[in-house]
């Protein structure tokens, strides 16, 4: 079975995290998986002198794959025109947030073995990256003159991401 759309786990809530008094052994998460994206950088840190950031216009919770999608996109854009020594590519957010599932059965039989709500804390399915409204999720460092190619990298990177985003262009300081 594949995961679940990404409109079950982008809104942002207070996790429930259980603080047991008793057996304090079961206050923390066990068996989180690791993020899938690979790399948060990738190309040659220098100076270019202009900075493209992607900024998200609300807040959300990004899955892990969702990023690493959106990186792939980007950087396969950015290599295939500039080259890995033409720019420098970050993505700013981490996946630290644990996202659980309880996952219920269906079909023939399934009330027999099946709990429902009972110990519903859930098995750790993922991570994902808080993300609030006014962030910058992505930011690419460039020449001058290969600006048009950085904002077309994070407009398709943008289509991977579960919110709205804007593109900025900014000078860095020298």
């Amino acid at each position: 079975m594949g995961i679940r759309p990404a409109k079950c786990y982008k809104k942002i809530h207070r996790a429930y995290t259980r603080q047991s008094q008793r057996k304090p052994r079961k206050g923390y998460v066990k068996g989180v998986p690791k993020p899938k994206i690979a790399d948060f950088q990738s190309g040659e840190r220098k100076d270019y002198g202009t900075n493209v950031v992607l900024i998200a216009k609300q807040s959300v919770q990004i899955r892990d794959n969702a990023l690493e999608s959106a990186r792939v996109v980007a950087t396969q854009c950015l290599e295939k025109t500039l080259g890995l020594g033409g720019y420098f590519f970050r993505v700013r957010p981490y996946p630290h947030q644990v996202i659980r599932e309880n996952p219920l059965a269906t079909g023939a039989g399934a009330d027999r073995f099946q709990q429902g709500m009972r110990k519903s804390f859930g098995n750790p399915i993922g991570s994902a990256a808080r993300v609030f409204e006014g962030q910058i999720i992505m930011e690419v460092f460039v020449n001058e003159a290969s600006v048009r190619v950085a904002k077309q990298a994070l407009n398709s990177a943008r289509y991977k991401l579960p919110t709205t985003c804007r593109i900025v262009v900014q000078k860095t300081p020298v």
